[in-house]
């Protein structure tokens, strides 16, 4: 067992930037969840979508349309027939994506289906273009099998720059998303694996570094071995963890090599056996419980009720303990349960509580990244990455048990991350643009800060409603 080398963490170390609300007691923290929920429909009624197609080019008259459609659009496609890479250059494909689901595994609702998987595409769409300024599709399927998800997406590529698959149930996740890398030349990315992996993994780096441990001498238990616990494995590993110090927990106890359904995992779930005989449960057996005692560090990605890890079981963790609770839309212990078993840093999914390590921190910048660079793929060397930026651009505001990762207000330091995986692509020689991490890093801040503006000046205009429950703000500004 590591125990922690520096001091207790102090939680008051100053921070210049807001943190997010702390609520005092787990049934504050419900209450805060369930207005939240109240005011998003009524706000969701009111607006009826987050996202609209404005147009890019000036319209003076309708002689213009002969330049934007016909005749004048003839020869731009014949220039993009005569060289497909023209698309990149000559339409907006080369910062457009598309948002694909099937619905069947959405935040922590699980399968509602296409339909209702709509309203978190398009508020994916909301943060890929006021974060990163990617324009993003919503694009909810209807299928019924892992190959007609992957053809449909085949079919749609042609009009994408890249492709991020969503809210997508294990174990079919992982094919789809291997099958999709190799067949399309332009990048696939699977935001609840890779994207909530690089957030957690850069979060851990942090957390590590507070609480005075190293990644190559841990006791980690991952409580999940879903699609993002399965990447976030992965990622470690890669990272140098010990895998015989690494514990996956999922809904039957310690995945281990000679668990009783390990032969039907090589056949239903071969990502998740190779996991079971790399790690053989971190040289443990039994159930959650078991698996905390001693252990430096729980990340959770599993079930969203915060009853799932009991507060007694982190009293049984090593000294400082770190723990991570990121289901959706209800963390597995509510964080002021976690502080007061003795967790030194806790952290969650949600903007809403300090220290959320999620996605949004990952995916708007890898996108700018690989858009810019004109990317063919983003394989798990990009993604490691990002996720070392980011937990790098983090301690230019200085780390403390509530400032583990930047926040979404802080935008300042996506470009930065944009930069990073553009270079990285250039690197390994998967990019058609390629630039110099600083001309990477002026065009990401150049076009992230575009939708930002012009989201101001809008709301400044009266374009943009505001919001029907509240006063209009004054003189407030974005980044």
């Amino acid at each position: 067992m590591v125990q922690a080398s520096s001091p207790p963490v102090d939680p008051e170390k100053p921070s210049r930037r807001r943190r997010a609300p702390v609520a005092e007691s787990a049934e504050s923290e419900a209450a805060q969840t369930a207005a939240l929920g109240e005011r998003s429909i009524r706000l969701a009624r009111y607006y009826q979508g987050k996202v609209e197609t404005v147009p890019k080019v000036p319209v003076r008259s309708l002689e213009d349309f002969a330049l934007w459609y016909t005749p004048g659009i003839a020869a731009v496609a014949r220039a993009i027939e005569a060289d497909p890479d023209e698309s990149f250059e000559l339409t907006g494909r080369w910062n457009t994506i598309g948002i694909v689901t099937d619905g069947s595994r959405v935040l922590g609702l699980g399968n509602i289906g296409p339909r209702a998987a709509l309203p978190v595409m398009e508020g994916k769409a909301l943060l890929f273009r006021y974060l990163g300024g990617v324009d993003a599709v919503p694009i909810p399927i209807d299928v019924a099998t892992p190959e007609a998800f992957i053809e449909t997406v085949e079919r749609l590529a042609p009009a994408f720059g890249a492709m991020n698959l969503e809210d997508i149930a294990s174990p079919k996740c992982f094919r789809i998303l291997e099958e999709l890398a190799k067949k399309l030349p332009i990048p696939v990315w699977h935001d609840d694996q890779l994207g909530t992996a690089a957030a957690s993994v850069a979060g851990y780096l942090n957390a590590l570094e507070l609480t005075g441990r190293s990644v190559g001498s841990v006791q980690t238990v991952l409580l999940g071995a879903g699609a993002a616990n399965l990447a976030t494995a992965r990622l470690l590993l890669a990272l140098g963890h010990d895998p015989k110090r690494l514990t996956l927990v999922d809904h039957k106890g310690v995945l281990h090599a000679e668990r009783e359904d390990v032969d039907e995992l090589s056949i239903r779930n071969r990502w998740k056996y190779r996991l079971a005989l790399a790690t053989d449960g971190g040289g443990r057996t039994g159930q959650l419980p078991e698996a905390l005692v001693g252990a430096d560090a729980l990340i959770a990605a599993s079930t969203p009720d915060p009853n799932t890890i009991r507060p007694d079981w982190i009293g049984t963790m090593a000294r400082d303990p770190i723990v991570f609770a990121l289901a959706n839309p209800v963390p597995e212990i509510w964080p002021a349960t976690a502080l007061a078993a003795g967790a030194a840093i806790v952290a969650t999914g949600r903007s809403d509580f300090p220290n959320q390590l999620n996605n949004s921190l990952v995916f708007p910048p890898v996108f700018r990244g690989i858009l810019d660079a004109r990317a063919r793929s983003i394989p798990e060397e990009v993604v490691l990455v990002a996720a070392r930026e980011l937990a790098a651009q983090a301690k230019r505001e200085g780390l403390t048990a509530t400032h583990l990762l930047p926040t979404m207000e802080e935008s300042e330091v996506f470009p930065h991350i944009a930069a990073a995986v553009a270079e990285a692509t250039v690197k390994l020689g998967l990019a058609r643009h390629k630039l110099s991490r600083d001309e990477f890093l002026e065009r990401a801040k150049a076009r992230m800060r575009r939708p930002v503006e012009l989201a101001h000046a809008l709301t400044r205009a009266g374009l943009t409603l505001p919001m029907p429950d509240e006063p209009p703000a004054r003189g407030k500004r974005g980044r």
